[in-house]
Order: C-alpha cells, then sequence, then structure tokens
C-alpha cells in the first residue's frame, strides 16, 4: 500500500531579494530568530508555531527555537499570535479564522482570528512566501533553500465563509484539512447529530408498532419512513430525546432535526393544511423545527431543505438559531447554476431563503455518486458555483465529494481546487490547478490539463446535462464518444511517457487514467447488444471467447485498484474485486443459450420499454447477460406479472430452462414471488413443467446494505421434454412491501436472458 508521505524537494534560488526589503529568516542553514509564543497560548496558536518551525527546519536545516513572551523583546522575532510580542498590531480587521502575516522592521507577526486563524496565517505564509504546497495527503513540495528571504509583508485575509468542509478522501486528514483551511475532526465536533436524524430521535423500530399515528400516512396507510410533525407526541419525544442528548454532549452547537433521505412525508390532515398555507411540504418542518429551537435558545438546531423540502415555506420564517441547510442534488453542473436555466428553480430558492434567513449551511454537489471513479467533467463549474453561494452571503459551506472513498475521478485535484475557492472564490483558478497539476503530475501535469480542456469543451459544446447520477454508456452520446475516448487515451499515452522514468508521477498518471479504463469497460459490457464484438468474438469453431482488448482493461483495471485501499465504484460500495469477479462472469455466460440463442420471443405482458429498452424484443435470447446495474440490459416490469413465450422455431427435446431475476431495493426492484415453467408443441395447449417459489425474500437491511443487488438464477431441470413453445411466467409483489419507503408504490421486476438447453 502507498501510505507514504512523498516530499517533493526542489533546490531553489532564493526570490524576494530586493536589496533594501528584504528579511533573512535564515542563512546558510542558520538562524538568529526565535518563535514568541504566548505563555497561555492557545492549542491551535501552539500548533502554529512547532508547524513553522518544523517546515523551516525542513527548508533550510535552521532550527529556530519556540520560546515564551515574556522574555524580553529582541529585534529578530517571529511572533505567532497575540502576546506580549504583539501589543502594538492592529488586527481588528480580522473576520471568522481570517489572519494577518505582517512584518515591522526585521519581526515577523503571524496572527489570526478565532481558533485555527494564526495556523491558517503559518500555513498561507508557507505557500506564499516559501512555495511549499500540500498537493494530496500523501504528498508534499517542501523547497529547499538554506537561506530563506522575504520581502516586507503587509497581508489581511478574510474566508469567504466562516465554515467550510469537504467530503472527500482527502479531507479526511487532519493535516490536510488544517493545511487548506478546511474543518477538521477537532472542529467538526460542533455537530452533536448530522443530517436525517429523525429514525435516531424517533426509531422505527421503537415506536411503530405501537404508536404508528406517529409517523407518515401516505394514502391511508402509516409508515415509517417520516415523521407525523404535527403530532404533539412526536414533538416531546424529540425534546426529551435531544435534551438527553445534548446533556451527554454539552460541548456541540448543532443539533439537526431533520427528515429522513426518502420521499415519503407526512399527508396526513393536519400536516397537509400547515404545507399547504405555505406552499411547500418545508412549511410542516419550519412549524415543527422552530418549536424546538424555542425549548433550547442556546444551541442551533439545524434541518434541510432538501428534494421535496427545498422550496421554502410561505408564510412561516425559522427563528434564528434555526440553521437550514439547503441541498443543491437535483442540479445539473455542465453550466454554473446561475447561468443554466434548468436550474432556475434552485436559483428561486436560494434567492427566497436567503430572504428569510441568514443561518444557511449549503450543501453541494460535486461528484458522481452512481460512479465515482469515471470522468466527471465538472471542474468548470466550481468557481461560479461558489461566487454565486459567496453573493448570497452563505455563511457554512459543504462541498459532496466521495466522501471517504480513495482515488475517485481527480479526487486530490478536486478537493485542492475546492480548498482554495471556499477560502478565496475570487483566485485565479487557471494558475492554481496549473500549479497542481505540475506539481502533482511533474512533467505530464501540461497533458493531463490537455484532457481536462477537450473533455470540458466536449462536454459544453454536445449540451448534455451532466448530473450526480450518470453513467459512462449514456455519455458515450456526448463526451465519452469513440472517438474522444481514442484522442483522450493517446493523450494519457503522451503523460506516461513523459513521466516513465519517475515512478511516482507515473503511478499517479496511471491512477488520473483509471476512469478512462473503467468508462470503457462499461461502454463494452452495456452496448454489446448493439456490437457484440465489443464484448466477445466469434472463433472459427463457432465457439465464443472473450475479446482480448476487455481482458486487457481488466487485467489494468485489477493491477491498479488492488494497489489501492478504501477504493469503491459507487455510492453504494461496489468494490473493484465485486465488480471485476461480475465482469468476469458476465464474460463466462455471454453467448451461453444452446437452444434459444437469438430465437424469438412474443411478450404475453408488455415490458416498460420507454423507460428501460434494453435491447427490445431481442434482450431475453440475445446471449449479452446484465449485471447489478439495472439500467443496461434488464427488462423490466412495473407493478404487473412478466409472461413471455419463447419459439424454438421446431420441436427439440429440453432438459433445462433456467432465467436470471434482479433484486435492488434500493431502486424498488424485487425479485418475484414465484416463476412458472411450461412448454408447448403447438403454442396453444401449454403443460406445467415447474413452479419455482422464490424463498429468499427481500429485507429492509438491503435499503442500507453496502452492495444492494443481487442476481438470482431460478432454473429448473428434469426429464427430456419434447418442445417447441416455453412459456415463462413470473408472478410480481406488485407494490412495495410496507417496510419500504416506495410503499404503497409500484414494485419492479427485472429479468434477463432465458436460457434453453
Amino acid at each position: 500500500m502507498y501510505n507514504i508521505v512523498f516530499i517533493i524537494i526542489f533546490i531553489s534560488i532564493n526570490v524576494y531579494a530586493e536589496a533594501s526589503e528584504k528579511i533573512y529568516l535564515t542563512k546558510d542553514g542558520k538562524s538568529d530568530y526565535k518563535i514568541i509564543l504566548s505563555r497561555n497560548a492557545t492549542y491551535w496558536d501552539s500548533l502554529a508555531a512547532f508547524e513553522l518551525k518544523k517546515y523551516i527546519a525542513i527548508i533550510s536545516g535552521a532550527e529556530i527555537p519556540v520560546i515564551h513572551d515574556d522574555v524580553p523583546v529582541e529585534t529578530k522575532e517571529i511572533i505567532i499570535g497575540k502576546n506580549n510580542h504583539s501589543l502594538n498590531i492592529d488586527d481588528s480587521a480580522i473576520q471568522y479564522d481570517g489572519f494577518i502575516i505582517k512584518t515591522k522592521g526585521e519581526k515577523l507577526f503571524l496572527s489570526g482570528g478565532k481558533e485555527k486563524g494564526t495556523l491558517n496565517a503559518v500555513y498561507s505564509f508557507l505557500e506564499k512566501y516559501l512555495n511549499c504546497r500540500m498537493y494530496s495527503a500523501t504528498v508534499k513540495k517542501i523547497p529547499v533553500q538554506k537561506s530563506i528571504v522575504i520581502p516586507q509583508i503587509n497581508v489581511l485575509e478574510n474566508p469567504a465563509f466562516e465554515y467550510r468542509d469537504i467530503s472527500y478522501y482527502e479531507a479526511s486528514n487532519d493535516e490536510y484539512c488544517r493545511w487548506h483551511k478546511l474543518a477538521d475532526s477537532k472542529e467538526k465536533k460542533i455537530w452533536g447529530l448530522f443530517v436525517h436524524t429523525f429514525q435516531k430521535l424517533v426509531p422505527p423500530e421503537i415506536y411503530f408498532e405501537t404508536h404508528p399515528e406517529y409517523f407518515a400516512l401516505r394514502g391511508n396507510i402509516r409508515v415509517p419512513e417520516q415523521l407525523c410533525l404535527s403530532n404533539q407526541e412526536v414533538l416531546k419525544i424529540v425534546i426529551d430525546e435531544l435534551r438527553k442528548r445534548i446533556a451527554e454532549n454539552p460541548e456541540a452547537r448543532f443539533w439537526s432535526v431533520s427528515q429522513n433521505d426518502n420521499y415519503s412525508f407526512c399527508q396526513c390532515n393536519e400536516c397537509k393544511k400547515i404545507d399547504s398555507i405555505n406552499g411547500s411540504p418545508s412549511g410542516s418542518i419550519i412549524n415543527f423545527v422552530n418549536k424546538i429551537a424555542r425549548e433550547f435558545p442556546e444551541k442551533i438546531i439545524s434541518t434541510l431543505a432538501y428534494q421535496y423540502s427545498r422550496k421554502p415555506p410561505k408564510n412561516i420564517k425559522p427563528e434564528k438559531n434555526v440553521n437550514i441547510m439547503l441541498c443543491t442534488i437535483e442540479c445539473y453542473r455542465t453550466k454554473p447554476l446561475d447561468v443554466d436555466t434548468a436550474n432556475a428553480s434552485f436559483i428561486n430558492d436560494l434567492n427566497d431563503w436567503t430572504r428569510l434567513t441568514d443561518n444557511i449551511f449549503l450543501w453541494d454537489y460535486v461528484v458522481q455518486f452512481s460512479n465515482l471513479i469515471s470522468p466527471f467533467p465538472n471542474l468548470h463549474v466550481l468557481q461560479p458555483n461558489i461566487q454565486l453561494f459567496a453573493k448570497h452571503k452563505i455563511k457554512m459551506m459543504f462541498q459532496q465529494g466521495a466522501g471517504k472513498r480513495n482515488s475517485t475521478e481527480f479526487s486530490e485535484l478536486r478537493t485542492y481546487l475546492i480548498s482554495k475557492l471556499l477560502w478565496n472564490p475570487e483566485i485565479n483558478i487557471d494558475s492554481v490547478m496549473n500549479d497542481f497539476l505540475d506539481g502533482y503530475y511533474g512533467p505530464a501535469g501540461k497533458f493531463i490539463r490537455k484532457y481536462i480542456d477537450l473533455m470540458q469543451d466536449a462536454l459544453i459544446k454536445s449540451g448534455h446535462n451532466l448530473w450526480i447520477y450518470s453513467n459512462p454508456v449514456e455519455q458515450t452520446k456526448y463526451f465519452l464518444t469513440p472517438e474522444l475516448m481514442k484522442t483522450y487515451n493517446e493523450i494519457f499515452d503522451e503523460a506516461e511517457n513523459s513521466v516513465k522514468d519517475n515512478e511516482g508521477f507515473l503511478r499517479r498518471v496511471k491512477i488520473a487514467r483509471l476512469p478512462l479504463i473503467y468508462a470503457e469497460l462499461e461502454q463494452r459490457k452495456a452496448l454489446a447488444y448493439f456490437n457484440k464484438s465489443l464484448l466477445i468474438i466469434k472463433k472459427e469453431n463457432n465457439k465464443y471467447e472473450p475479446n482480448p482488448v476487455v481482458i486487457n482493461l481488466l487485467n489494468q483495471f485489477e493491477k491498479l485498484t488492488s494497489s489501492l485501499k478504501d477504493i469503491y465504484l459507487n455510492e453504494s460500495g461496489l468494490t473493484p474485486e465485486k465488480y471485476i469477479s461480475s465482469y468476469k462472469s458476465i464474460l463466462s455466460k455471454t453467448m451461453f443459450n444452446p437452444l434459444a440463442l437469438n430465437k424469438s420471443v412474443y411478450f404475453i405482458t408488455t415490458p416498460d420499454w420507454n423507460k428501460y429498452p434494453a435491447n427490445g424484443e431481442k434482450s431475453l435470447t440475445d446471449g449479452i447477460r446484465g449485471d447489478e446495474d439495472h439500467k443496461f440490459n434488464w427488462v423490466g416490469y412495473e407493478g404487473k406479472d412478466m409472461e413471455v413465450i419463447v419459439d424454438l422455431q421446431k420441436i427439440i427435446t429440453v432438459r433445462k430452462i433456467s432465467i436470471d431475476f434482479l433484486q435492488n431495493v434500493f431502486s424498488w426492484i424485487f425479485h418475484p414471488k414465484k416463476i412458472e415453467i411450461s412448454h408447448s408443441e403447438d403454442g396453444i395447449h401449454f403443460i406445467t413443467i415447474k413452479e419455482i417459489y422464490n424463498t429468499t425474500h427481500a429485507t429492509k437491511e438491503e435499503l442500507t446494505s453496502p452492495i444492494f443487488a443481487y442476481i438470482k438464477n431460478f432454473n429448473a431441470e428434469f426429464e427430456p421434454i419434447y418442445a417447441r413453445y416455453i412459456k415463462i411466467k413470473a408472478i410480481s409483489i406488485k407494490n412495495c412491501p410496507r417496510w419500504h419507503p416506495g410503499y404503497p408504490d409500484k414494485a419492479w421486476i427485472f429479468t434477463d436472458e432465458i436460457v434453453i438447453e
């Protein structure tokens, strides 16, 4: 595993050396300076002092002592934070955790606002004046120079946002967060509860059976997916539970009282009345949360404006200590949010919420959840979107990336750019990106930039609506066309060749190429019914074997991903190992259908072709198998049974029949209750061969399982029969179970290849 920290060492000439203004902090590896720290320094100021001492030693070899402020004032001092030696420094203009970096004579002052402000000053000093970089949690650039020379400085910086958080793998490292001025694990302790908390505050497993009236009414049925927010007992339970939790964790300031992650809001008469008056389901939420906020005036009660609750209420205003988490989950990413007319409803909601309150936590999405390592060219909208939020005076920013999943597409670059933008949305983003690419990828950086720009231009030119639940198969028509994929790979060939003699750079370039490998594997698998040679090739003996190109891609993918830890391919936790195993399984079964391959299928019940077209009427006998992704090569039926007849074209001997069904409870897809298999010689009179009952029923736990989709093969082996027609009937459960968030709406069954032997 590659867990070590790479420090890229550069031999640097002295800069800032204009005669009368230069200050030598170190000279020829030695220093006369002292770092001055208050005897009563905070944890953060102490950390700032010793971080500065550490990096000056790494850069120059000089060991500068850290001493307390109760010694006499000297000429050569680096003064950290507020102390007896910084009394004449005006820091009144500092806001939040902003800072000043200032020189006076030969003194250097580094001082900041609340908590980490002084630490922010130190890291900014290291970056701006000593040319240090922390590109990722494991890659730094620390220039070596025996003499550290700086100019006269007078800098004040304040952040655009008070709270800055990024949910990406790099930002799970505290040192990285502190260097880049993000909320680290210590700062995140301000949260006592964090989003989707109804289920924690009023657990259905405790209350639903005895008090279904505490939960949402959907149609005529109570379901445990959301709370009934007009029920006074629910209010009392939530207040009591919060009071208990706050007593256990009194230091936490923010407490989330927020909807669960589904659409099943309560439609009882009282909740519906409140929502109707306010023109949005947010009405009953804010009405409920306001009452809780009044009980805890010293705390901040946070709630979501998310999906069904995103539109603000017309006739109720959040209390001052109510925090609104406004989410952009539905928005497209091809154009900036305020430019794309498709995002107009979000902009309206943003405007309306900011008129109601200034206590807003903006939850923005910058990742492709459904395919985390697939290309997602959204880098060009990061800056204008963050500028938009700053313009609306948002105080708290959360950028939703891939969480603690490693090596997602350009995760290091995205985290780096976003961290800089959250501090200052007006940076020169091109310069910052080029600096990162050149430092992180070395000579290959210019090729990576060429690749990024080409894909971005292709996306914009295509007009495709880029969103967080897309996939590389859909994108084949837009910015991942065969022609563009060829060009992208040629660019990466150049990139790899340019760093072939540097193991570190080469490895990073190969990881950056991983999304292209994955995209091509997905495209070949899903589009094989148009062109089977994408996946398999036919040999002279009429047998099939995997296309060698596919095998090579799988081998590259496996070699790279096996050397990485914490890598997942989608939001649901699909591992590379499971993906590769599934892919190889599909290859082994492709074109295996001894008697039914390419035979005609008559659909007695019509599938929902408009939603899931697959390969049309050829889908069930085309030899191309579906995997755990229901969007490709699966035939779907919504709320109805499946019944089909396969015509073998002549009467032949049949010994075995099998058919695959997919289950993905999260996507409302369930295995059938029963399969009925029958045969006929004339297509009119059918004789039952076998009935197969499903004995592995779906459970609620599958909704939260890391890998929640799986394929079940229903098969029947029997004494040989003579048949021309085989009828398969699958009995659907028709509606989602009561425990499911979709209840009582229609459930799906998804089926693929009918294999007859």
